[in-house]
C-alpha cells in the first residue's frame, strides 16, 4: 500500500463483503427489505461465506429533531434505526448505514456538512458498523479536507465504524485517502450494463499497489441480478470484483 499507514481503527484487514440497497431498490428502502435480507443471509449461506454487512443507502432520514438528530422515514422505518441495527446484529451480520459530506444526500436528505459529530454520536449510538459517505452538494468544498474531518468525527466516539468514502475517484483518492477511510471509491457510479463495468475494470488496472489491509480501492457494488446483464457478464463481473 505504497508504505503509507491505514486508518487506525482496527478495521478492514480484508475488503468488505456484504448488500447495499441501492443498486436494487434505489429510494425506497425500508426496514422490511433489510430484514429480508438479513434472513437470507443466513439461510442460503452468505454469511457463513463472509458476506457480513447489510447497508441501507440514501432515503432513510427525513430530517432532524429539535436536537439536531437525523430523523428515520417513520413510514418504511417505523420501528427505528437501533431496533433494525439489533435485528441484523442478532443474525450474527454488521449494519450499514448512508451519508453525504455535503449540505444534503444526493437525494435532499440531511448531510453531515455542520453535523458531523452529532452524526457520528447518533450512528454510534444506534449501532451502525459501516458508513457510506457520498460527495453530493459539495459545492467549494475540499475532498481530503471533508472527508478526513469526518474521519475525526468517527473516531471520536467508542464504536468501530467502517468509513467507506464516495468521491467518485474525482480527485485520486487512492494517493490520500489509506490513512483517511477504509475504502474510497475510484469511479463514477456502476450501471447495469456491461461497457460500464468493463470501463471500470480498466480504471482499477494500475490502482492495486494503493490498497492493502484496512484501506481498499471501492468499485462499486456489483449490478447482479438487477436484469441488465446476461449470465456470463455476471460471472464476469463478480469474477473481476473478487481479484
Amino acid at each position: 500500500s505504497r508504505d503509507v499507514t491505514s486508518l487506525d481503527n482496527g478495521l478492514a484487514r480484508t475488503p468488505p463483503m456484504g448488500w447495499n440497497s441501492w443498486n436494487h431498490f434505489g429510494c425506497h428502502p425500508s426496514e422490511k427489505i433489510v430484514k429480508q435480507v438479513a434472513d437470507l443471509f443466513v439461510s442460503t449461506g452468505m454469511r457463513d461465506a463472509g458476506y457480513e454487512y447489510v447497508n441501507l443507502d440514501d432515503c432513510v432520514f427525513v430530517g432532524r429533531n429539535s436536537s439536531g438528530f437525523l430523523v428515520p422515514d417513520p413510514e418504511t422505518f417505523p420501528s427505528g434505526i437501533a431496533s433494525l441495527a439489533d435485528y441484523v446484529h442478532s443474525k450474527g451480520l454488521k449494519f450499514g448505514i448512508y451519508s453525504c459530506a455535503g449540505t444534503e444526500t444526493c437525494q435532499g436528505r440531511p448531510g453531515l456538512y455542520g453535523f458531523e459529530d452529532k452524526d457520528a454520536e447518533y450512528f454510534a449510538s444506534v449501532g451502525v458498523d459501516f458508513l457510506k459517505v457520498d460527495w453530493c452538494h459539495t459545492t467549494g468544498m475540499n475532498p481530503k479536507d471533508r472527508y478526513t474531518t469526518i474521519r475525526d468525527a468517527l473516531l471520536r466516539v467508542n464504536r468501530p465504524i467502517f468509513y467507506s468514502m464516495c468521491e467518485w475517484g474525482l480527485d485520486k483518492p487512492w494517493e490520500w485517502a489509506m490513512p483517511v477511510a477504509n475504502s474510497w471509491r475510484i469511479s463514477m457510479d456502476i450501471k447495469d450494463f456491461w461497457e460500464r463495468i468493463a470501463k471500470i475494470t480498466d480504471d482499477m488496472e494500475h490502482l492495486a499497489p494503493y490498497a492493502g489491509a484496512g484501506g481498499w480501492n471501492d468499485p462499486d457494488m456489483l449490478e447482479i441480478g438487477n436484469g441488465g446483464l446476461s449470465e456470463r457478464e455476471e460471472i464476469a463481473h463478480m469474477s473481476l470484483w473478487c481479484l
